[in-house]
């Protein structure tokens, strides 16, 4: 049992709504209106901009980059309302993005997966744990790490993300908590 019983069926009905799409935005936003967790559901993502991770050599060839191609880096906290939803950690291919695309990520709170929503990415999970990975902060009852890709298999992202109890229990994680 994970958490002190809030596992169960609530976590893996939440794991086959992530697994329904291929943008975790929109999973996040359809579980926060099926929850009722805020009104409107609207997620958003509160970027940390002085986090730095420099994409490591296993981080560059799961995107298929060479070693000075530049990558960004993005974390964020998705939030529905006040309750943070999960924590992510999102290496991307600022070349293989438009430039109004690369703006929006640099100045905004719009969600990855929904700034690059036109071009028809496809989520590749990589990995899945029910808990923690290393990247995640202790209260993660599920990681995920996944690549999203262009029609034509080219890879435009690789994020971890740390997914929180606010998803599965009453009592939330507020942002800035």
């Amino acid at each position: 049992m994970l958490l002190g019983g809030c596992a169960g069926p609530d976590l893996s009905r939440f794991e086959q709504v992530l697994a329904a799409n291929d943008s975790a935005t929109a999973a996040l936003g359809q579980w926060c209106e099926a929850r009722r967790i805020a009104s409107p559901p609207l997620i958003r993502a509160l970027a940390d901009r002085t986090a730095q991770a420099p994409a490591t050599p296993d981080i560059r060839t799961a995107l298929g980059v060479s070693s000075t191609e530049p990558v960004g880096y993005r974390h964020v906290q998705l939030t529905c309302g006040r309750t943070v939803l999960s924590f992510a950690h999102n290496w991307y291919v600022p070349s293989r993005l438009t430039p109004a695309m690369n703006r929006t990520l640099e100045t905004s709170d719009v969600p990855f997966g929904k700034v690059v929503a036109q071009l028809g990415f496809r989520r590749e999970r990589l990995a899945s744990r029910r808990g923690p990975v290393a990247e995640c902060p202790d209260g993660t009852v599920l990681s995920h790490r996944a690549a999203l890709r262009l029609g034509d298999g080219r890879a435009i992202s690789l994020v971890v993300e740390c997914y929180t109890r606010a998803n599965i229990a009453a009592g939330a994680v507020t942002a800035g908590d």
